[in-house]
């Protein structure tokens, strides 16, 4: 089922009071904290611009909402293998395989990464809302790699707000077609839904008539084979396939991204080559900075290994 779109006028009573409460109002179906998300992920507009959680209205408005389409009511436990990395009573980081998606979904009902948690971590199934237990970030379907999982409340918000504040630092890992020039750089690009499909992410240039996001990769090339380089991704905004969209718009797209690389790959891989190496936080139990780091699936290290091989 696609996603629906749904446009609501603001009540001119409602002047003054904050858009959650009156999104709710207008539209019970979807609860108050789902609406606040979609908020959040840039969702709702009024006038066709995008929104602050805390905006309140001024009565009139027009409110166009694009709203996820419905998922089974229940996640089922599953007994899918987790590799965890690390774990405390507040949180543990899990070593996402590539293939796996993180929640269920239009065309992946079950068979997730919150399967999997809620089978071997039952108590999680309800901390941070519904369908994503735990969940405080996400990665690609096959972009492999740590993940933060919240074990209660209190550490799932304050790992948020670390998100939010961008206090938290994470390194990807990512092999490009072409030799990368230059170096080392800052891609600032906005990013946005692709007006002609909704389910790529493009860059927005501005002027166009499409709303996006401020969007900052910085990378640097950690070395160079013959006609790919590898290269250390430091993402400083969160948008959905920034680092795959950010390189791509360079010119240099990721090895095996049939989304935004090459229609024909240069290198035999069943997957885009993007890993998420290293996160670095502050632990919920003690606010101690720590770093967790995830090495290269055999599949990456081998390509690697072979292109360090033929010089």
């Amino acid at each position: 089922m696609p996603e629906k779109m749904l446009t609501l006028t603001v009540p001119l009573e409602s002047a003054g009071d904050r858009i959650d409460k009156v999104l709710r109002q207008l539209h019970p179906e979807i609860s108050r904290s789902q609406w606040q998300r979609l908020v959040r992920d840039k969702d709702v507009t009024i006038n066709g611009q995008p929104i602050r959680a805390n905006h309140k209205v001024a009565g009139g408005e027009i409110i166009t909402a694009v709203l996820p389409p419905p998922v089974p009511s229940d996640i089922e436990p599953q007994n899918i293998p987790l590799d965890i990395l690390y774990e405390d009573d507040d949180l543990m980081a899990i070593n996402k395989p590539p293939n796996l998606v993180m929640h269920p979904a239009v065309g992946h009902w079950d068979n997730t990464l919150a399967n999997a948690i809620i089978y071997h971590r039952p108590n999680v199934l309800n901390v941070g809302g519904e369908r994503r237990p735990g969940m405080v970030h996400r990665l690609d379907k096959n972009t492999s790699g740590v993940v933060l999982v919240a074990k209660n409340d209190y550490a799932h918000n304050f790992i948020v707000n670390q998100f939010k504040k961008r206090e938290i630092k994470k390194v990807y890992k990512a092999l490009v077609d072409g030799l990368l020039k230059p170096e080392k750089a800052l891609v600032d690009a906005p990013l946005g839904r692709d007006p002609e499909n909704r389910k790529r992410m493009t860059v927005i240039e501005p002027g166009r008539n499409a709303m996006s996001q401020a969007s900052q990769t910085s990378y640097e090339a950690t070395e160079y084979f013959k006609q790919h380089t590898f290269v250390t991704c430091y993402p400083i905004t969160g948008r959905t396939h920034q680092i795959r969209v950010h390189l791509a718009y360079v010119g240099y797209p990721i090895v095996g991204d049939y989304v935004y690389g090459r229609t024909k790959f240069t290198i035999p891989i069943d997957r885009h080559y993007l890993h998420a190496a290293q996160i670095s936080f502050h632990r919920p139990s003690d606010n101690q900075f720590i770093t967790i780091e995830s090495p290269l699936t055999p599949q990456l290290q081998t390509i690697l290994d072979t292109l360090r091989a033929e010089g």
